[in-house]
């Protein structure tokens, strides 16, 4: 299957609250800053590509929340990802566990970040 999407940006009120959450937050799962410039920073993971961005809060006045979710190799790796999250300051939205209205092996963590955003980190497969 084709990847729906390249690359996923979201605006962020503090930059340096957002970059500290997702340095933290994205680690357990592989995710690294990429690229850094002034104004945005991609994460990506040992592709080298960045494909989640964050950048400065340019349009409106506030942001408004988005869902987004990382994909995680295991389930071990979804919870090392909510208690980096957690750690960072993340609100916790559900604690990570099995969704099996989403399918039987549908296991994720949700938080929500500096901005507001509910970040979920999912694993497909079974323990």
């Amino acid at each position: 299957m084709v990847d729906v999407l390249d690359h996923l940006g979201i605006q962020c009120e503090d930059m340096d609250a957002a970059s500290a959450f997702y340095d933290r937050a994205l680690a357990p799962l592989g995710g690294t800053r990429i690229v850094d410039f002034e104004v945005a920073i991609g994460y990506g993971g040992p592709d080298g590509k960045p494909d989640f961005w964050i950048s400065t809060l340019e349009e409106g006045t506030t942001n408004r929340p988005t869902h987004h979710c990382f994909a995680a190799a295991d389930r071990a790796s979804v919870r090392a990802f909510f208690d980096a999250a957690v750690a960072a300051g993340a609100e916790v939205l559900h604690e990570p566990r099995v969704w099996p209205e989403y399918h039987p092996n549908y296991y994720g963590a949700f938080v929500r970040d500096p901005d507001g955003n509910n970040v979920e980190a999912a694993c497909h497969l079974p323990e």
